[in-house]
């Protein structure tokens, strides 16, 4: 059975609707022609402009290291005490030597003082004669009393009495007194430690005469505490004024080249040496190991926190500029627009400067620019990152 053909009006509206296709596929494809050498020319165009900017190679800032100071010092034992005798005499017994360790109290000595005994034996007896001559009085002054109410002597003989009383009583207090300071002063024949420590030093041996209160003679001995130190250390007057308590600060000693102590500083002597021109500092360092020992010489590195003013990032030296107003530095910004910024300079490192004003971290700094280099100038930005 054959189909029977198509009117003519359902054949024209197939041509129609074939012919629109067509046309709408030729113009997507010239459209989308249009956009791509529109793109590829916008392309070409910003290729052109941004080879026509000059290049600049651009360096970020890195914060500026803290100052760090490395100076000589000296360490001192915390408490040290030249023992002295107070008596003449010759020395008995000798209980410690050097390197002993001793609590406060501890005998390390006695005196043989033989004239002081004599002394106290004499006030004893002085004390005794006193005592009897002001008990004699006494009893004199009661008897005169009752005669002077008999009206058997006068008032003035029993006035009399009562102040030769007054002057006995006196006279006992007096010997008293003496034997008690004899007495006090013969305890000084035994040497005691002031505080816990460690004898450092020893200038006496058994029989030695000891000579008393010559304090230009060699001490009996020299007691230090050292479970702590004292490290005393010289800062230089620029640096003066960053120096607080609290600052902490690591040293090490020649006998133990492999390891590192902290120090606290405590103090400062807040003037200046006139002779070398810088200020005495204090810090203290534990020492429960005693691995320290007291006169030693000390390196030690002290970091001070940034003064007002101080450094706040370094870069490059290559990269300042120097104009009639001063010294500036290029800076670029996301679109690649110059500044000119003033800056202030605070530490000239040679290759690199440490600048207190102007600059910030967060900045990009043209590294050697131009000198025709001015602000509102365009360049092309070639980041280098941080330098070091």
């Amino acid at each position: 059975m054959t189909e029977a053909p198509l009117p003519p009006i359902a054949s024209g509206r197939r041509v129609a609707g074939g012919l629109l296709l067509v046309v709408l596929l030729f113009g997507g494809v010239l459209g989308a022609s249009i956009t791509a050498r529109r793109s590829a020319a916008e392309k070409l165009q910003a290729e052109t402009t941004a080879a026509a900017l000059p290049s600049a190679i651009v360096v970020q800032p890195r914060p500026a290291a803290p100052r760090v100071l490395a100076l000589p010092a000296r360490l001192q034992a915390w408490a040290e005490a030249p023992v002295y005798a107070r008596n003449n005499g010759f020395l008995r017994t000798r209980l410690v030597d050097i390197g002993d360790r001793v609590r406060a109290g501890d005998l390390l000595a006695e005196i043989d003082a033989p004239e002081l005994d004599q002394q106290l034996a004499a006030a004893q007896a002085a004390l005794g004669t006193s005592t009897a001559q002001r008990n004699l009085s006494a009893a004199t002054a009661r008897r005169w009393e009752q005669l002077a109410g008999q009206r058997i002597v006068s008032p003035q003989a029993a006035d009399e009495k009562r102040g030769d009383l007054a002057a006995r009583d006196s006279q006992l207090r007096e010997a008293g007194a003496n034997m008690e300071r004899l007495r006090a002063q013969l305890g000084f024949n035994r040497v005691v430690a002031p505080f816990d420590g460690i004898v450092t030093s020893r200038g006496t041996e058994v029989g030695a005469l000891i000579v008393a209160g010559d304090t230009k003679a060699t001490p009996l001995f020299t007691i230090s505490d050292s479970t702590r130190m004292r490290v005393y250390v010289r800062v230089p007057q620029a640096h003066a004024g960053a120096i607080a308590p609290g600052l902490t600060a690591l040293f090490t000693v020649p006998d133990q080249p492999d390891r590192e102590f902290r120090a606290t500083l405590q103090r400062s002597a807040e003037a200046m040496d006139v002779a070398t021109g810088s200020m005495l500092v204090q810090l203290v360092a534990e020492n429960a190991e005693g691995v320290l020992k007291p006169g030693s010489y000390a390196q030690l590195r002290l970091e001070l926190p940034p003064a007002a003013g101080a450094a706040t990032v370094r870069v490059p030296a290559s990269a300042l500029i120097f104009r009639r107003d001063g010294t500036a530095m290029a800076v670029v910004d996301a679109e690649g627009v110059v500044s000119i910024r003033p800056i202030r300079i605070a530490r000239d490192l040679g290759a690199e400067l440490e600048i207190g004003a102007g600059i910030s971290p967060d900045d990009w700094v043209i590294d050697s620019p131009s000198d025709s280099i001015r602000g509102g100038d365009r360049v092309r930005p070639v980041r280098q990152g941080r330098p070091g």
